[in-house]
C-alpha cells in the first residue's frame, strides 16, 4: 500500500491524472503566494492526501484539502482568492491585462511573473508592436516609430512653441501610433476568448476607449519606481542580464526624460482612476496585482461588457 500511495490519482469525469505538486503550486501562486511558499503548501497537500491512504481521490476532494491547508498555512484571505480563481474557469470572457509605465520600471519582468502565476500563455510588449509597425511604415512617413519612447521628440519635424514640452509630446505621438496595434491585439484576443497580457510604455492611461471592447475584461494598470536611484539600478541589472544588448549608458543619458514621462503617466493614472503599483519588491508587486485582478472581477460583482477596470473596482 505504501508503494502504491507514492502516486495519488485524481479521478472523476474530467480528470484521471496523478497529483502534481508543480501544477498545484502554480495554482496556489495565482492567489499571490510567492513560489517557495506555494510549492511548500503543495507538498503539504500531497503528504496529507498520502496519509489518508486512498490512492484515488476526486478533484473536489483535492480542492477542499487545499483550502483547509491553505487557510492553516497562509490565512483565510488566500482561501478566498483561491476560490475566486477557481471560478475564473467559468467566465465566458477573456481577461486582458494592460500594463503601462515608463522605461525601466520592471514591466517585462512583472508581466512574465504574472503570466506564470495566472496561467496566461500569451503576452506581448508594445515595443514588439512598434517593431512590426516599422516594417509597414518608412522612417520618412512615420519617423516617431523609429525612436524609443523617451526620445521620440528628437524625430519631430514640426516647429513647436518654446513652451511646449517636447519630451511628452513626442512620447504621446508615438503612443498614439502604437495604440493602433495594441487595439488590434485586444480585439483579436477578445474575439478568440484568449487571456492576454500587453505591456509597455505605450499603455497610456486615458487612451482606452471602453466602448471599443465587447466580450472581454480589460484591466489597466501602471507600474512605477519612485526612487530615482533604484530606477537607475534597474538599468544596471538589465545590462548585466542582457549582456549589454540594452546598453546602460543610453538609458542613463536619457534618465531625466524617462523620469519626466513617468511623472506625466502617474498624473494621468490619478486622473483616470488607473491603479499604480510600485515596484520595490517583485513578489509583493505581483501578489498585489494578482489580488487586484481577482477582486476587480469578483469583488464587486461581474463587470458588464466593455468595462475598463480601475483602482476603485469597476468603472463603467
Amino acid at each position: 500500500m505504501a508503494e502504491r500511495l507514492q502516486k495519488i490519482i485524481i479521478t472523476d469525469e474530467e480528470h484521471h491524472l496523478p497529483y502534481s505538486k508543480g501544477l498545484m503550486a502554480t495554482t496556489l501562486m495565482a492567489t499571490g503566494l510567492p513560489p517557495d511558499r506555494a510549492y511548500h503548501i503543495a507538498s503539504v497537500i500531497h503528504e496529507t492526501l498520502r496519509d489518508e491512504g486512498n490512492p484515488e481521490v476526486t478533484m473536489e476532494h483535492v480542492r477542499k484539502t487545499a483550502e483547509l491547508i491553505l487557510e492553516r498555512e497562509a490565512g483565510a484571505r488566500y482561501v478566498e482568492i483561491y476560490r475566486k480563481w477557481q471560478s475564473l474557469a467559468t467566465l465566458n470572457r477573456p481577461i486582458i491585462l494592460l500594463i503601462g509605465g515608463a522605461t525601466g520600471v520592471g514591466k517585462s519582468t512583472v508581466s512574465t511573473m504574472l503570466a506564470n502565476r495566472l496561467g496566461i500563455i500569451r503576452q506581448v510588449s508594445t515595443d514588439v508592436i512598434r517593431e512590426v509597425m516599422r516594417a509597414l511604415f518608412s522612417p520618412d512617413l512615420m519617423p516617431a516609430l523609429y525612436s524609443s519612447s523617451f526620445n521620440a521628440h528628437e524625430s519631430m519635424r514640426i516647429p513647436l512653441p518654446q513652451t511646449t514640452d517636447k519630451v511628452i509630446l513626442g512620447f504621446l505621438e508615438q503612443a498614439a501610433m502604437v495604440w493602433v496595434g495594441i487595439r488590434a491585439i485586444i480585439e483579436r484576443a477578445a474575439l478568440e476568448r484568449t487571456n492576454f497580457i500587453v505591456e509597455g510604455a505605450h499603455i497610456v492611461p486615458g487612451i482606452i476607449e471602453p466602448s471599443a471592447f465587447q466580450d472581454a475584461y480589460v484591466l489597466q494598470m501602471v507600474l512605477a519606481v519612485d526612487d530615482e536611484a533604484q530606477h537607475r539600478s534597474h538599468f544596471e541589472i538589465r545590462e548585466v542580464e542582457t549582456e549589454g544588448a540594452r546598453p546602460y549608458y543610453r538609458y542613463i543619458k536619457n534618465l531625466s526624460s524617462i523620469r519626466k514621462i513617468q511623472e506625466y503617466v502617474l498624473e494621468l493614472a490619478q486622473r483616470e482612476n488607473v491603479p499604480v503599483f510600485h515596484c520595490y519588491n517583485l513578489d509583493n508587486t505581483v501578489s498585489e496585482i494578482v489580488e487586484f485582478v481577482i477582486n476587480s472581477i469578483f469583488g464587486e460583482g461581474t463587470a458588464d461588457q466593455g468595462e475598463v477596470i480601475g483602482s476603485q473596482g469597476l468603472k463603467a
